[in-house]
């Protein structure tokens, strides 16, 4: 969509200035939400467009800054054409602010124009506006213009990465604390910083770590000063090094961390005795997350995955979902039909979802049929599991009954009463489900007196096969480990991408799910203590943990598994 398409803001518009952040989209201000979620025209540097256009309402005009700034002097100004090394825009969803000009052009020049037009303009940097970034020269250029403009702080990478890397940068005794962007540092800058016994923190890339360290000893700093190294901070790809000022260049060498082709990638590296560098083994909690740079693949569409990938996340595990069933409506939908006239017309007492699919099924129907949650009056209402009870009350319906033990078929039957034909005007229990759910609910049902109509609300049939990098990652152990939630997901992967690879940790749900994961070939290595899949995800956790202490018992480098398949770590560049 174009922008000149949408609602205009303030008569002359409004930017404003935000910090994305170092790179956990956690990180992100409740304030930078907000700005995002009224925001026009979205101008983002690339590496921080996933992060913040997910808080971007539909419809903004999306673009993001291709050049790397990282060579700008900081606080310099922002030179202004093609050929200077400032930033280029590209845009990625929607056009550029006036029809018919081109696709990549200046930051400062299309944010100008942007908010001339009465747009409201984020522009978003990676972590803070004023340290990270060089954001005064569109704010001057803003203020010359009359053009209103804020700034909504970030964290900023040089104090957001130490935390995250376990290594405070101040102690009891307030340690001076100094920042130095190594890109643009003069000798003199240098000579300062080397001569004070204060905590330095350096941006710098990793190519160039050793020479900085090799400035800070030629500046007096004595070689065996501690020194720590975070590449890709606050990311679940973060890695840090432990090492002197004198041994960096040696660690790196065993290490076989290769020069980047790039030219470099951006680091934070914090240097002084007080900086808590020495006990970062015991500080390091976000690296030593269970899961930590985990792949977990999950067998499921995203909306279904959704708190479960927030789980793995919160593990330090990168969820992947790959959902390996579709679901499509009935071949003969006459019965669901029936049945939904049967809710209106006051035939049923009862009525049981199982699964989301079966809420959305009917819910789907109503609005088939002009009707809306008020048909649900008078109907007593079960659902089976947190899911399917929150997709009931997103429609209208609270529930009135769910398990209180195990979140299954089972657990709904050790809850349902019995039919009393004095209390119940009614014997029927309506039960919308797939045409491949078991008999269990159905046989209990009727054990406690109640006529059931189980009716096939929608047919699941296999998914069409993921991308081909990620069927390769499935079969060639990219994946660290794989959630099978039901006897169905082992069929359904193995049949769209191949069987996991042997390094890939299996964790089924229950024991029918690891019998039919065992008759395809897989070992499994974790079983849910109860089927729930938050459960599942914390028995991996608990392996996951095991296995972190066990490789620190052993000696040996904490290590995922895919990096144990043959070339792994050949491969594997940093």
């Amino acid at each position: 969509m174009s922008p000149t398409t949408l609602p205009a803001g303030p008569e002359h518009g409004h930017v404003t200035f935000l910090g994305a952040g170092p790179g956990d989209p956690g990180l992100l201000t409740l304030r930078a939400v907000e700005a995002l979620a009224h925001a026009d025209v979205l101008v983002a540097e690339h590496e921080v467009l996933d992060v913040v256009r997910t808080h971007a309402r539909p419809g903004v005009a999306v673009v993001h800054t291709d050049a790397d700034t990282s060579g700008v002097p900081a606080g310099g100004p922002a030179a202004v054409g093609p050929g200077t090394g400032t930033p280029q825009l590209t845009v990625v969803d929607g056009a550029s602010t006036t029809a018919g000009s081109p696709s990549v052009r200046d930051a400062a020049h299309l944010v100008m124009e942007a908010a001339r037009g009465g747009r409201r303009v984020v522009r978003a940097v990676s972590g803070d506006p004023g340290l990270d970034a060089y954001a005064a020269e569109e704010m001057l250029a803003c203020a010359a213009a009359g053009v209103p403009f804020e700034v909504v702080p970030g964290i900023a990478a040089a104090v957001g990465v130490p935390a995250y890397a376990g290594v405070p940068l101040r102690d009891a005794q307030g340690a001076d604390v100094r920042f130095v962007d190594a890109r643009t540092a003069s000798g003199r800058c240098w000579t300062e910083v080397g001569a004070s016994d204060g905590t330095v923190v350096v941006s710098t890339t990793l190519d160039s770590v050793a020479a900085a360290a090799g400035e800070l000893v030629a500046a007096g700093r004595k070689p065996d000063t501690p020194l720590t190294v975070t590449i890709a901070g606050t990311t679940t790809r973060q890695r840090t090094w432990s090492a002197t000022l004198g041994t960096i260049a040696q660690t790196f060498k065993q290490g076989k961390v290769l020069p980047s082709p790039d030219g470099g990638r951006p680091v934070i590296a914090v240097v002084g005795e007080r900086s808590a560098a020495a006990q970062r083994d015991q500080l390091a909690w976000f690296e030593s997350k269970p899961l930590f740079g985990w792949k977990v693949l999950v067998p499921r569409t995203k909306e279904q995955a959704a708190s479960l990938s927030d789980q793995l996340r919160s593990y330090g595990a990168v969820p992947h979902e790959v959902p390996t069933i579709a679901v499509e409506p009935p071949r003969t939908p006459q019965q669901m039909e029936r049945a939904v006239k049967g809710l209106v017309t006051g035939r049923y007492e009862w009525i049981a979802f199982t699964s989301v699919n079966a809420v959305k099924a009917v819910r789907e129907k109503f609005e088939e049929y002009g009707l809306d949650a008020r048909a649900f009056a008078g109907i007593k209402v079960a659902a089976v599991g947190e899911s399917t009870a929150k997709a009931l009350v997103a429609f209208g319906v609270k529930p009135d009954l769910v398990p209180s033990g195990e979140q299954s078929a089972a657990g709904l039957l050790e809850d349902w009463p019995p039919y009393d034909p004095v209390f119940d005007p009614i014997d029927r229990v309506f039960l919308p489900r797939a045409d491949i759910a078991t008999e269990t609910l159905v046989a209990g049902l009727i054990d406690l007196g109640w006529e059931v109509d189980d009716v096939t609300a929608y047919r699941t049939v296999r998914a069409s096969p993921p991308p081909a990098d990620t069927r390769e990652a499935i079969k060639g152990g990219g994946f660290d480990a794989v959630l099978f939630t039901s006897s169905s997901t082992v069929r359904n992967l193995v049949g769209i991408a191949g069987k996991p690879h042997n390094v890939t940790v299996i964790a089924c749900i229950g024991p029918a799910t690891a019998k039919t994961a065992e008759e395809h070939g897989l070992r499994v290595d974790v079983m849910a203590p109860e089927p729930s899949v938050h459960k599942l995800a914390e028995a991996l956790a608990d392996f996951g943990l095991k296995r972190r202490a066990s490789a620190r018992e052993a000696g040996d480098p904490v290590t995922r598994p895919s990096e144990r398949r043959p070339g792994a770590r050949r491969r594997r560049t940093t």
